[in-house]
């Protein structure tokens, strides 16, 4: 039965390279890939980790020969950068300060972070981070753009 909450939030850009800054210090840099930002929801189960990670690897969002998107980025090996946002739960339905009380609390959400890019790393492919509840400096280069959001799918695709 649905509780009417939105679940684990994944906005993913192509980009040519990208770059988080914490406190002046380069804290983590990637080239060709994608960046993802993720939000984890309250009720977000572990489980769904492996799952959306598979299909984050599979996306076919990177062009063949022929300019059309039919490549993941497992085949171009390319390189990801996550970054922890709990802002995609804003909800700006009333007034306007968002209200972000969809969004898992800091603790949880953390660990979720932690294991989604474990499982990430299992890939083989270089993984970086933002640090989670940092004030961070973003410098991104968009390929496209591309930018896809990803949220709830039924586990069994």
């Amino acid at each position: 039965m649905s509780r009417n909450k939105e679940k684990m939030k994944l906005v993913i850009q192509r980009v040519q390279k990208a770059k988080v800054v914490v406190n002046k210090k380069i804290v983590g840099q990637t080239g060709q890939g994608m960046i993802v930002f993720l939000g984890v929801e309250e009720s977000d189960q572990e489980e769904k980790i492996e799952p959306t990670v598979k299909k984050l690897l599979n996306l076919r969002i990177f062009e063949n020969d022929k300019k059309k998107f039919d490549k993941s980025v497992l085949e171009i090996k390319g390189e990801i950068m996550v970054i922890p946002q709990f802002t995609l739960f804003a909800d700006c339905s009333k007034g306007n300060r968002p209200y972000f009380g969809q969004a898992a609390k800091g603790e949880i959400a953390k660990v979720f972070f932690e294991k989604f890019v474990a499982v990430l790393k299992k890939s083989g492919l270089k993984v970086e981070t933002g640090v989670f509840g940092a004030k961070m400096k973003i410098e991104a280069v968009n390929d496209g753009p591309v930018t896809i959001m990803l949220s709830e799918f039924p586990l069994n695709r």
